[in-house]
Formats: structure tokens, C-alpha cells, sequence
């Protein structure tokens, strides 16, 4: 068990559940609608099956590559903890998971699950022809507020679909600085990411053009929303955090990327999903 969740990352879940959050008490608490608890641990579990396939999926497909990067050789596939058909079973046995548990949801859920499906497994191709690989992974993380707002309502609204665009960019602003340990190694093994095409300066710019574009996106949302003084206080705070990233991550000194990839945006989104639950509640 402790393998595949190392496999999945699901330490990593941090970033896109407590947006899934906001997304379902956003219907729930904040437009009334009917709280089916039964409803709550379908997302949840939808959330989890998701992500956990897509990871899964990433690893597999980046096997031939893992093996070769100092930096991930030790991975649960390359290094022979989890053989390649077992994680191969393990993804399809998620997808699968993941389909019949929209079932039960509702009928727009389960005809919009394989287009999901199709953008969280699909991710793990684009660094093959893309250097905006970043921007398919956050918008993998970002169905995640939609699909809930979806699971509970049946329909699309404007909120939701804004939350999704501001953790897209937000996503693909930290995994732009997380790439930036990859650079050399993109670059000789023709793999397409921000750093191995702008270099460490440009790809740091274009992280806090992205973060900026976020920060419109929630900004806009409380707008829209009318929403009162606790969202105002988690997005100052997100603000913040999202600033601090990029005050520790240097073009010369890339020793705390993983604090400002992993410590720093997951305080960012749990700290700003509990101000925003606190406005709605």
C-alpha cells in the first residue's frame, strides 16, 4: 500500500481537493443546494480514482524517461518496486472506478467522465510536442472544482468554471518553477517544457505571469460572487504565499524548489479553501 501511494503521490492530492471542496459547498452551502452526504463521498472518491490513474499513468508512460534522470530513476517503476503490468492494472482499474462511480452521481457526470479521463492520461504525452505540457497538467487539476460544482448541480455556471481556470494557471505556474530541475535533461532528450525553452529566467517570468493570471481569476470570483470579508482574507494569504514562492526560487539557486513546489502551494490552497468554506458557511 505505501508503494502506491508513493506511485500516485497522494501526499499530492493537497492541491486539487480543497478546490474540489469549494466546488461542491459553492452549490451547497453558498447557492442551496440539497447536501447529500452519500453525493459528498462520490466526488471524494471520483477525486481520488482520478488522480490516482493519472499519476499511475504519468509513470508508465515516462518509464524510458525516469530511468534516465538522476532525479527520478528511484521511482517506484524504474527502480522495480511496482512492476509496469501491475501499474498498468492499477490504472485501468481506476479509470474504471473512476467511470462507474460518475454513474451514480449523475447522468452529465458519467457522459463527461471519459472526456476527464482523456485530459488527466492524455497530460502525460505532451511534453512529447508541447512546451505548454504545464498548462495540460493544470487543467487536468483543474476539472476538479468544476466536477464537483457538476456532481451536485447538473449544470455549468460561471463561478465554478472560473475557480477551474485560476487553479489551471495557478498549477501551471508552480509545476513551470518544479520543471526548472529538469532543464538539461529536457533539453538533451528533446522533451518540451518552459525552462528548456526560455531557459531559467524566462521560465521563472512566465511562472509569475501565470500566477498572475490566477490571482485575476479568484479576484473576479469574488466579484461575480459578492463575496465577503473571509475570501478577501484567503486570497490575500494565497496571494501572499504564491509570492513567496518566488522570492525563494532563484535562477542560481535552486535548492528550495520543493519547498516552494510542494510546502508552499499546499498551505496555499488548504489555507484558502477554509477562509472561502468559512465565507460560504
Amino acid at each position: 500500500m505505501k508503494r502506491y501511494l508513493s506511485l500516485v503521490k497522494f501526499a499530492h492530492t493537497v492541491f486539487a481537493l480543497p478546490f474540489a471542496l469549494i466546488g461542491f459547498f459553492l452549490a451547497t452551502w453558498q447557492q442551496g443546494y440539497a447536501f447529500h452526504f452519500e453525493k459528498f463521498l462520490l466526488v471524494l472518491l471520483c477525486m481520488v480514482l482520478a488522480r490516482s490513474a493519472a499519476m499511475a499513468f504519468n509513470r508508465i508512460a515516462d518509464l524510458r524517461y525516469d530511468k534516465n534522470n538522476p532525479r527520478t530513476a528511484q521511482r517506484e517503476i524504474p527502480s522495480g518496486l511496482i512492476s509496469k503490468r501491475a501499474a498498468t492494472i492499477f490504472v485501468i482499474a481506476c479509470s474504471m472506478g473512476f467511470i462507474v462511480t460518475t454513474w451514480f452521481i449523475n447522468p452529465l457526470c458519467f457522459f463527461l467522465s471519459p472526456v476527464a479521463l482523456a485530459v488527466v492520461l492524455g497530460y502525460s504525452f505532451t511534453k512529447r510536442f508541447t512546451s505548454f505540457s504545464h498548462l495540460f497538467l493544470g487543467l487536468g487539476l483543474a476539472l476538479a472544482p468544476v466536477g464537483a460544482y457538476l456532481a451536485v448541480t447538473g449544470v455549468f455556471h460561471i463561478i465554478p468554471v472560473l475557480l477551474g481556470l485560476g487553479v489551471l494557471f495557478w498549477v501551471s505556474g508552480f509545476d513551470v518553477i518544479y520543471a526548472l530541475q529538469d532543464e538539461e535533461f529536457d533539453r538533451e532528450h528533446e522533451l518540451y517544457s518552459i525552462p528548456a525553452w526560455l531557459g531559467r529566467n524566462g521560465a521563472l517570468n512566465f511562472s509569475s505571469l501565470l500566477h498572475v493570471v490566477s490571482l485575476c481569476c479568484f479576484i473576479a470570483i469574488a466579484l461575480i460572487g459578492h463575496f465577503g470579508f473571509w475570501y478577501w482574507m484567503g486570497l490575500g494569504i494565497f496571494a501572499a504565499l504564491l509570492l513567496y514562492q518566488h522570492t525563494i526560487v532563484k535562477p542560481n539557486d535552486l535548492s528550495r524548489v520543493n519547498v516552494a513546489f510542494f510546502t508552499t502551494n499546499g498551505i496555499a490552497s488548504i489555507v484558502f479553501s477554509i477562509f472561502v468554506l468559512i465565507d460560504f458557511f
